[in-house]
């Protein structure tokens, strides 16, 4: 179910990447329905079971994250970030969107969860 506060932080983001945000969430949804989305520390978080992942913006490009992204198997290396726990994958145009292997991913950390 959408949430009205990520309504409003889709609106006040930067143009160019508003669709990008739009193809992430709908993705997200579209891989799990039983996701929930909600505002936490400034940005869209994903969850079901516990943090699964995110949504970070920058003017020109947007993170999907994921909290615990060093314990997903990555087969395709689509993850970066060095941190103990969390990884991204950076977004700079809507044909960067790869929806099979993104699912995965979102799978797998929903998977972490359980």
């Amino acid at each position: 179910m959408h949430n009205k506060e990520v309504d409003q932080f889709i609106i006040n983001s930067p143009e160019n990447i508003q669709d990008i945000i739009r193809q992430l969430r709908k993705l997200i949804f579209e891989t799990s329905p039983n996701i929930t989305e909600e505002m936490k520390w400034g940005k869209p978080c994903y969850i079901e079971n516990g943090l699964v992942c995110y949504l970070q913006t920058a003017k020109q490009h947007v993170n999907l994250g994921f909290y615990f992204g060093a314990h997903l198997k990555d087969k395709d290396n689509l993850l970066q970030g060095s941190g103990k726990k969390m990884r991204h994958i950076r977004v700079n145009q809507l044909n960067d969107i790869q929806p099979e292997q993104f699912s995965a991913l979102i799978r797998e950390a929903i998977e972490l969860e359980t």
